[in-house]
């Protein structure tokens, strides 16, 4: 199957190089020159703009696939709506809000054009290697690619959750949840951070992750962090928030959903202004290593 990809950052680029692993063509477009020009002998066929992305043979229907942050995937797909024919298929592989995904997804069915909300975890390690998907979207459209997100994704890794929006709205959730178990992570270690006991935080991270109830990935990324950096002496604790949190506290308050671990857990983010504390860096640290998100480094 060819993909045209849209957006080669770190989870863009490895997503691509998981498709042609798994025997499908990608073209690919980035915005940034450099990026481009850092691609182009990789076996992703790099386009030099949008017009050379898509062009198609006269009656070739395409697939674009977006992997861009949620706050420019408007303006993508006002640049490249031109160039979309009835029949074209959509997919939004970002962090989307999904109220925004089910406006873009009527927009562009009035035209003809399928749309997909693809809601993606895993990190850049997952999207290279076995992403887990989140699938939402009218079915006739998502079974036009569906062997795509299977052959890309992990074993057991892939889910279709049903109308437009689903996608999107399932990993809203999935990252609220993943905010308060990075938090209460980070405040159990403060606590031994606090303590009287001089505790090797690389071995206590390595024997949780092996037979303990929290063993999880988020224990091992925050042990590769202690493994590069036993105190995590080399960052700020300043946490950055993408969005996937406030939206899920604003659903809540609508369905009247009481949720006091994750909302706390983001007015932690808001408050983590406050650079110092080791339960902030702990968090900061797995964001990195799972993510690629940036930190701050004490100067």
């Amino acid at each position: 199957m060819l993909i045209r990809l849209i957006g080669l950052g770190k989870m863009g680029e490895n997503i691509a190089l998981n498709m042609i692993d798994n025997n499908h063509q990608v073209y690919g477009f980035d915005v940034d020159s450099k990026v481009r020009e850092r691609l182009v002998k990789t076996k992703i066929q790099i386009k030099g703009s949008y017009q050379d992305l898509l062009v198609r043979d006269e009656d070739e229907s395409v697939i674009v696939w977006l992997l861009v942050p949620n706050q420019f995937v408007d303006n993508v797909i006002s640049e490249i709506k031109p160039l979309l024919k009835k029949g074209d298929i959509l997919i939004d592989g970002g962090n989307s809000n999904y109220n925004v995904s089910l406006r873009r997804y009527q927009e562009l069915k009035e035209l003809g054009i399928g749309f997909l909300d693809v809601g993606t975890s895993g990190g850049t390690f997952g999207a290279r290697n076995g992403a887990c998907l989140m699938v939402g979207g009218e079915l006739e459209i998502v079974q036009k690619v569906e062997q795509v997100f299977k052959d890309i994704a992990v074993e057991n890794g892939y889910g279709y959750f049903g109308s437009p929006g689903a996608g999107h709205f399932v990993k809203m959730v999935h990252n609220g949840i993943e905010y308060g178990m990075m938090q209460a992570i980070g405040e159990g270690l403060e606590l031994i951070e606090k303590s009287p006991f001089d505790v090797d935080y690389e071995k206590i991270t390595s024997v949780w992750n092996n037979g303990s109830i929290i063993e999880s990935a988020l224990i091992g990324y925050i042990n590769k962090a202690f493994s590069e950096d036993p105190k995590l002496n080399n960052l700020v604790g300043r946490i950055d928030d993408s969005g996937e949190g406030k939206w899920m506290i604003e659903e809540a308050l609508r369905y009247e959903v009481s949720m006091p671990v994750i909302a706390n857990s983001l007015f932690v983010r808001y408050k983590s202004r406050d650079l110092e504390k080791f339960s902030e860096r702990s968090v900061a640290a797995m964001r990195k290593v799972f993510g690629g998100h940036a930190t701050y480094k004490k100067k």
